[in-house]
């Protein structure tokens, strides 16, 4: 087979450098540099970008079945040498089916046994890993010897006997990737291979020459088949807003219970980079459930999550709009006529003028009842006219449809207006000008009988003007008693006739259940309201039965500020000091199962990342948990906190979160 063999720059070790050994079977890729005596046996992959220098330290041995990945170096000192597995001297000895990884580095004296990993970027020196051993990322072996059948964790320093004697045992689970990882290189051997032999790369070359279709990368079948055209297009428009992309995953059990395991943001601007992301994400969790959202970096917040997997492996269908998310080239302001010929309110006209003359774009976004509920919103066209916006509601009759108003500069929303429900009879229908409490783009809430009260609207219309937003919780009766709430269907109006609006419709999909409501302050992330309006019995339905408690300025919402809670006054798991989104990542974390931790830094090792490991919650109650996280925050305060998620099985952070700022924010 082709490999490098020319000489290395002149050295003190060059003047009578042996050539390499290298099998028929194995694979050396051109753009790899083997050097001096390298014994390489069969089936071994040496891929682009490796550089193997047997020029100081001599004899190499790599086993057969071995795959060394891109960006690997393997070199040795001139002295000290180990013992093969032949009972021969060798600076460096790799074993048969061992995995070295991307940009990995072996250097001599160094053993390495049959079936390793070693994972990318890792360094092993002077050190000796038995057989069956897996190395994840960026850690550092060094003057030690490892049992067989060890597992070293990403980032871990070995650099002492003890430290190596301490480590645990290799997990199937342990097994499984680094046998997924082997599987891949082994495929590309095979690649290298075909590509070299006419007979094999011939056929594939014209099947790949019939189904291609265009020049972005996609085929005929659709992508790369793990992401309909529909997801692909949705990703396009968060990023072209100026959004990240986030992904959750969980299994059918957790599914039930909605107990979502967050992964890593995907934090690139590139949707190409994203798109991939998303794939290897979908690879990754291949038996459960995943869906994507977007992330407003400015706003902390979730946008329109949408499922993309199912264990199943059946692809999750999009429902597709106009089929083009693009602005037509002119104009780019939405048309509007003096005189409301479209079947659209006098409202929603002016909200589409009063967006217009800011220099906002005007976006959409509709959801069915059941993703209404979970607030999972498709992305509809850009609009631009009115005429295409009274087309586009026609079209979506019996959903939900919001006015979505994009400021271009920034690329960020700025207002989100629900303009359509599935109750409405007509979009033609005229708002009327009486002061009440209506939906914006219908003359009447129709679906509901109930009505709220003139104290809930009071409370409403309160909070507004101190310039608050509303949200719900609802709960059966089992999760009355216990106080685990559960959070309902978003408040996105801007106004209280909206609110109101969307208030009785909300209390309508929870007939027979608790119904509270929550007023939010933005701005300090807390909650200034908490009152029930709804029982199962009917009793208090669209009425504020909880009293609030007045706060050090004496007052509660009519004409005054009410009091920071966080639970009903039956909770037993309630905490003042951590933000709601806290309070609902720990309530995720336990009922997944994982373990909770705090760590802790000053501002001095907050910025070189240098944190303090402070408690380990073992407790599986909130009860139990929110006092232990209350009193460190406590303990630290003046300090940064963050709350930890282990996952106790596969012994990982499943969740990092700063919770406490020396400035007394919390998060």
């Amino acid at each position: 087979m082709p490999h490098r063999n020319e000489a290395a720059p002149p050295t003190p070790w060059s003047k009578d450098l042996a050539q390499p050994k290298v099998d028929e079977t194995a694979y050396i890729h051109s753009f790899s540099n083997i050097i001096g005596d390298v014994r390489v046996g069969s089936n071994v992959l040496v891929a682009p970008g490796t550089s193997i220098r047997a020029d100081e330290g001599t004899p190499f041995s790599i086993g057969s079945g071995t795959n060394i990945q891109d960006g690997v170096v393997i070199h040795g000192l001139e002295q000290g040498r180990v013992i093969g597995d032949d009972q021969q001297k060798y600076s460096v000895w790799i074993g048969d089916n061992v995995s070295i990884t991307h940009k990995a580095l072996v250097h001599g004296p160094c053993y390495i046994g049959d079936d390793c990993f070693i994972g990318f970027r890792s360094t092993v020196f002077n050190a000796r890993i038995g057989e069956g051993c897996i190395v994840m990322l960026h850690a550092l072996i060094q003057d030690v010897e490892i049992a067989p059948g060890k597992y070293v964790p990403s980032g871990a320093i070995i650099t002492n006997q003890q430290q190596a004697d301490r480590l645990p045992d290799v997990l199937p689970d342990d097994m499984e990737f680094a046998h997924h990882v082997v599987g891949i290189n082994e495929s590309l051997r095979q690649g290298y291979l075909c590509a070299k032999n006419m007979s094999c790369i011939t056929p594939i070359r014209n099947e790949m020459n019939i189904n291609y279709t265009n020049g972005n990368g996609y085929n005929s079948a659709g992508g790369t088949g793990k992401l309909t055209p529909e997801i692909i297009d949705h990703v396009k428009q968060l990023v072209s807003q100026g959004y990240y992309v986030g992904t959750e995953h969980a299994d059918t059990r957790h599914f039930k219970t909605g107990s979502w395991q967050t992964c890593s943001p995907i934090e690139s601007t590139n949707s190409s980079e994203v798109v991939a992301a998303l794939e290897g994400c979908i690879a990754e969790h291949a038996a459960e459930y995943v869906r994507m959202f977007g992330i407003d970096p400015k706003a902390k917040r979730r946008i329109s999550p949408i499922m993309i997997k199912r264990p199943d492996g059946k692809k999750v269908a999009q429902k597709s709009t106009t089929g083009n998310y693009s602005v037509p080239a002119a104009p780019t302001r939405v048309q509007t006529t003096t005189g409301n010929t479209t079947g659209l309110t006098p409202e929603v006209v002016n909200q589409v003028n009063s967006l217009m003359s800011q220099g906002c774009k005007i976006g959409t976004e509709y959801a069915n009842e059941r993703r209404f509920k979970t607030s999972s919103w498709q992305n509809g066209p850009t609009i631009p006219s009115l005429t295409d916006l009274e087309q586009f509601l026609g079209e979506h009759t019996g959903e939900y449809v919001r006015l979505i108003g994009v400021d271009p500069n920034v690329r960020r929303r700025v207002a989100e207006i629900l303009i359509q429900k599935p109750g409405d009879r007509s979009i033609q229908q005229s708002v009327s000008t009486a002061p009440s409490y209506q939906a914006p783009v219908s003359s009447q809430v129709t679906g509901t009988n109930n009505g709220l009260s003139q104290e809930v609207v009071d409370q409403v219309r309160s909070l507004f003007s101190q310039g608050y937003r509303i949200s719900l919780e609802h709960a059966n009766e089992r999760r009355f008693k216990t106080s685990s709430w559960m959070s309902g269907a978003p408040i996105s109006a801007t106004n209280p006739s909206q609110a109101m609006a969307e208030l009785e419709q909300a209390l309508a999909e929870y007939s027979g259940e608790y119904v509270r409501l929550i007023g939010v302050d933005t701005n300090a992330k807390r909650r200034v309201l908490e009152t029930v309006i709804q029982q199962p019995n009917g009793n208090g339905k669209g009425q504020g039965f909880a009293a609030l408690k007045a706060t050090s300025n004496g007052g509660a919402v009519n004409g005054s500020q009410p009091s920071p809670v966080y639970s009903s006054p039956t909770a037993t798991s309630t905490t003042q000091k951590l933000s709601q989104e806290a309070v609902e990542q720990i309530r995720s974390l336990i009922a997944g199962g994982y373990k909770i931790g705090t760590e802790y830094a000053d501002k001095r090792r907050f910025r070189t990342s240098s944190w303090k490991t402070d408690t380990q919650i073992d407790a599986q109650r909130e009860a139990d948990v929110f006092p232990v996280l209350e009193e460190s925050l406590a303990q630290h305060e003046g300090e940064y906190v963050r709350l930890i998620g282990i996952d106790p099985k596969a012994r990982r952070r499943v969740l990092e979160m700063i919770i406490q700022q020396p400035n007394g924010k919390v998060n």
